[in-house]
C-alpha cells in the first residue's frame, strides 16, 4: 500500500472551510518539510483526509504526533481567531497507525 500524506481537519467546520483548511495544511507541510514532501510526491502522491471532532481533539492529535517525533505541520486560521483547523502528518506507517481510528472527512 502506498504511503499517504495524512491530512486531519475539524468536523465542526463547514465543508467548504474543511476543504480549504486541508489545503492550507498540505501547503504548510510542503513548505516546512520539502524533502519529505518531494519524496512522497514522487513515490506515492496519495492522500488520506481524516477528521476529528473539534480543535481540542486536533490539539491532542498534534501533541501525540509531536511526542512520536513525526514530521508535522499545523495550520491556524487567522480568520477563525487563529484557531487550529488542520494538520498534516508525514507519510508512512507511524502516521497511519496514529490515525487508524479516525473517520474519513466530509462524510466519506
Amino acid at each position: 500500500m502506498a504511503d499517504k500524506l495524512v491530512l486531519v481537519i475539524r468536523s465542526d467546520l463547514r465543508p467548504g472551510q474543511q476543504a480549504v483548511q486541508a489545503a492550507h495544511a498540505m501547503r504548510q507541510f510542503a513548505f516546512q518539510h520539502p524533502d519529505a514532501d518531494r519524496s512522497w510526491f514522487e513515490r506515492s502522491n496519495t492522500l488520506a483526509l481524516l477528521s476529528v471532532s473539534d480543535e481540542a481533539a486536533l490539539e491532542r492529535l498534534a501533541d501525540r504526533a509531536d511526542d512520536l517525533d513525526l514530521k508535522l505541520s499545523v495550520f491556524r486560521e487567522p480568520d477563525l481567531g487563529n484557531s487550529l483547523t488542520a494538520i498534516a502528518l508525514e507519510p508512512g506507517p507511524r502516521s497511519q497507525r496514529l490515525c487508524r481510528n479516525l473517520p474519513l472527512a466530509l462524510g466519506g
